[in-house]
């Protein structure tokens, strides 16, 4: 299958998240050594957009365990709503909601009839999301689109006649539809805002406009809905058109929005309420009037409440919240604000389900956090009622139906299972073997099943290790309103010990801004250390990972923003990493690069400044392995090394532990550091900063030179003198390669053979002057077991002087002297500057690092 990669983005895009469509495509050209097979894809791939990580989360349906859209029945009685991939009815006054829907998909986004009798939604068959009808009277569905696309939010016209949706056939762009509905069969499918490319200089969104969250006047005459025609930031604006009549739409309230907005307009056609994060940090209900005006808030709270729909005589509003940190549904009455939460105790499903109580084991029999999985015989997902699912952000379309999902358990949990054939997966971390088990014929009875985990068994010399990821978004606009404690949960089935939340603005909003702290979070426990820090977002010069502040938090935390008061490339990330470091932060470079950006030879648009604060010694760590290529980052780094730096190698996953669908889970990228004694914050960054550690995504690995560890460094006596070296690999998935590295080349690659999960291997090479070495493992094929792009793992070098001398290459040196010269060019002819002297302390910053980098080839010891 051939990679997608998107020609239509904006340049905006391509020096920080244009990572994201060709890493989970997974079908890029890394190097000569390495061939790739596309396996591995993004969900929905047929969305032509940037940033889908984004889209995906914030606009896509998702299974999630509680309630995720709602909609009225035409009597106002009852209220018809998805939750975990399937539709439910549910009586007002009543405590019980009965299934609707049980297919081969999973459900969503349901809209009643004006006449009460049919239900339409979308439902997700693993390949497309497609249009459905369901008759409430014999509960049969039909399918009424299959265009293979991704068809959204369907809204029946007040007269029954039509329908509004949002689709991406023939463009792979977000546009509205109208269709007419006859005898059950969609008819007359128009695009009613055809496929534009804008002028706007987009950040995080596509050149072309799109046109999302459509629904109708009261009189049926209007189209109301959300676009962002011409607009710079977000989704845009509350605009309408008529279909007959108009061909521009016309703006009836503009604000910042991000996918959410879901306007709905009253019965009597005077206001619409609609989710708005105006001035805060969470969307809340807000009301305007229908015409425009001033908007004014119905709900408050540190949560978002969402996807809010009027009842049929205007009483009530029905709406989601994750107020309780799940999604749940509630009413409030828009008179007098009063609030009620729709409680579904009993649940009467269509197909029979007998309770199922899964435990998690470890080797001495006591119960182990895990991450779980259970599936049918369809493929679809099940989990507790209470739990948080979540959802790989990529599948494998040749062995799966649907992207793998998750929960994490503490030990145990019960849930209501199909009385069918299960198949569970359980794990916790790397150091654990994955568990499998298929359950044949669960049927009629409570059961109890115990699932023991193994840790890998490792090398008698290994010692003691502690795991944390250095990049977790706690609260990222997602599903879920995540809490230090959940987050602790989510680690401690993950087997990870530390975490860095990372402390970032998702375009006005810095959701987690309040938890900031010098201090670890008092959620914190004796095996999870939990800690709020930083990233530092700008695009143009890379986003930087700041661990540690010990004073305040930096705001604005980004520049370089086009159309905003924050444009200017000042502060740059000199500036930036002196700010941190003067708080006594360590300064990392974060989810670096993609192949595209390096090969065959460097991006025009790579602005990247991490060979600037490198030269200028502002780097105290490089996220190796993170929401990135790692063999491409790997090979600036080696050029990095090459050049007499000598910057540990960090890892982070960049996981937005509140998606329901995410790049994850957390940990899914770690860093394991060296610990033999106390563990806290400040043997935490002493280990990161000495790098004596590794940094992984699945494989455990070790090296030793003699009895030389990573991190230190060895005296040669001799310009060339034998190395010898042990190495070992302990994986719970296949690994191909151990390869030793020296001075960025593979001296020596040991092929695994079997099950390739371990290999022991002792070896020696000759090194010829000063030089470096580490240990790194790899596979060229993805593993469903492993959601990343390919197993991957790499030790932090052992640094080799010769008579006090390291190595510096004239090649690297080279290489970063092109980029220094890329950056002069940009940052000269950017127009954004408040006044000259920024431009002149910017250029000042560049010209140190051409000079550093002009001396090291003066001085370099190897071509």
């Amino acid at each position: 299958m051939p990679v997608k990669i998107s020609h239509k983005s904006s340049p905006f895009f391509s020096t920080c998240f244009l990572r994201l469509r060709v890493l989970l495509s997974f079908a890029f050209i890394i190097c000569s050594a390495f061939k790739s097979e596309a396996q591995r894809f993004p969900v929905l791939n047929q969305i032509d957009l940037p940033h889908d990580y984004y889209f995906r989360e914030l606009y896509l349906p998702q299974v999630t365990s509680g309630p995720s859209s709602v909609c009225w029945t035409s009597d106002g009685k009852s209220l018809v709503y998805a939750m975990a991939g399937s539709l439910w009815i549910q009586e007002l006054g009543t405590e019980t909601a009965s299934q609707l829907t049980d297919g081969p998909g999973y459900d969503f986004q349901p809209d009643c009839s004006p006449d009460g009798k049919t239900v339409v939604y979308t439902r997700y068959n693993g390949q497309s999301v497609e249009l459905m009808s369901l008759d409430l009277l014999t509960k049969q569905s039909t399918e009424l689109t299959k265009n293979n696309g991704v068809n959204l939010e369907p809204r029946w016209s007040p007269d029954g006649k039509k329908l509004a949706y949002v689709s991406t056939r023939n463009t792979g762009h977000f546009l509205l539809y109208t269709a007419e509905m006859n005898m059950g069969v969609l008819e007359k499918n128009q695009c009613i805002t055809p496929d534009r490319k804008s002028s706007a200089k987009r950040y995080y969104y596509s050149e072309f406009d799109h046109a999302i969250n459509p629904f109708w006047s009261a009189d049926g005459e209007e189209l109301f809905f959300i676009s962002n025609r011409e607009i710079a930031h977000g989704t845009g604006a509350i605009v309408s058109l008529s279909p007959n009549n108009d061909s521009i739409p016309k703006i009836i309230h503009q604000e910042e929005t991000s996918w959410k907005t879901k306007p709905d307009i009253s019965p009597d056609g005077t206001r619409m309420v609609y989710s708005s994060y105006l001035g805060r940090n969470w969307h809340q209900l807000w009301l305007l009037p229908t015409k425009g005006g001033y908007p004014v808030a119905l709900t408050y709270g540190d949560y978002d409440n969402t996807n809010a729909r009027w009842s049929p005589d205007g009483s009530r509003i029905a709406f989601i919240s994750n107020r309780t940190g799940n999604m749940t549904l509630w009413t409030i009455d828009p008179y007098n604000g009063k609030e009620q939460q729709i409680k579904n105790p009993k649940l009467i499903y269509k197909n029979p389900v007998s309770p199922l109580t899964i435990i998690t084991l470890d080797e001495n029999g006591s119960r182990q956090p895990a991450r779980v999985s259970i599936c049918d015989s369809r493929g679809k997902f099940y989990s507790p009622r209470e739990s948080w699912i979540h959802a790989d952000d990529s599948s494998y379309p040749a062995t799966q139906k649907f992207e793998s999902h998750y929960i994490h358990s503490q030990g145990k949990i019960t849930l209501d299972a199909p009385n069918d054939s299960l198949y569970i997966v359980a794990s916790s971390g790397p150091e654990y073997e994955i568990s499998k088990q298929r359950i044949v014929n669960l049927k009629g009875s409570s059961d109890t099943i115990n699932i023991g985990l193994s840790k890998l068994k490792m090398p008698l010399e290994y010692g003691n290790w502690k795991s944390g990821d250095l990049h977790v978004h706690m609260n990222y606009t997602g599903h879920y309103r995540n809490t230090p404690e959940i987050l602790v949960q989510q680690a401690r089935a993950e087997n990870l010990n530390f975490i860095y939340n990372l402390i970032v603005n998702k375009e006005q909003r810095i959701p987690d801004i309040s938890y900031f702290s010098p201090s670890s979070d008092p959620a914190s426990t004796q095996d999870v250390l939990l800690f709020h820090s930083q990233e530092f977002h700008t695009s143009f010069w890379g986003h930087l990972g700041l661990l540690n502040l010990d004073d305040h938090f930096l705001v604005p935390s980004y520049s370089a923003y086009p159309e905003t008061a924050f444009q200017s490339l000042y502060p740059h990330n000199v500036n930036i990493a002196k700010q941190a470091r003067a708080q006594n932060a360590l300064v990392g470079y974060v989810h670096p690069f993609l192949a595209s950006q390096l090969y065959p030879e460097q991006s025009e648009k790579l602005t990247n400044d991490l060979p600037l604060n490198a030269a200028l010694g502002l780097v105290d760590y490089y996220e190796l392995i993170g929401f990135a290529d790692h063999i491409p980052s790997a090979d600036v780094w080696y050029k990095l090394l090459n050049c007499g730096m000598r910057i540990p190698a960090g890892a982070g996953t960049d996981a937005m532990a509140n998606y329901a669908s995410l790049r994850g889970p957390v940990g899914l990228n770690r860093i394991f550091i060296k610990n033999d004694g106390v563990f806290d914050k400040k043997e935490i960054v002493k280990q990161i900063k000495t790098g004596h550690s590794y940094v992984t995504n699945g494989p455990l690995i070790g090296l030793k030179a003699g009895d030389v560890e990573y991190g230190e460094v060895v005296q040669l006596k001799n310009k060339s003198e034998k190395i010898s070296y042990r190495a070992f690999v302990r994986s719970a998935v296949a690994v191909d390669y151990l390869d030793i590295i020296w001075n960025g080349k593979v001296v020596k690659r040991h092929i695994l053979k079997g099950a390739k999960k371990t290999a022991d291997i002792v070896g020696e090479f000759t090194a010829d002057g000063a030089g470096w070495m580490l240990a790194r493992a790899w596979s060229e094929k993805a593993d469903p077991d492993l959601f990343d792009s390919y197993p991957y793992a790499s030790t932090n070098p052992i640094y080799f002087e010769v008579d006090g001398k390291y190595v510096i290459s004239k090649e690297a040196a080279s290489y970063f002297l092109i980029w220094i010269e890329r950056l002069k060019k940009a940052a000269m002819n950017h127009e954004g500057y408040r006044d000259e002297q920024e431009k002149e302390i910017v250029l000042k910053d560049i010209e140190l690092a051409r000079q550093f980098y002009l001396e090291c080839i003066k001085n370099s010891t190897m071509p």
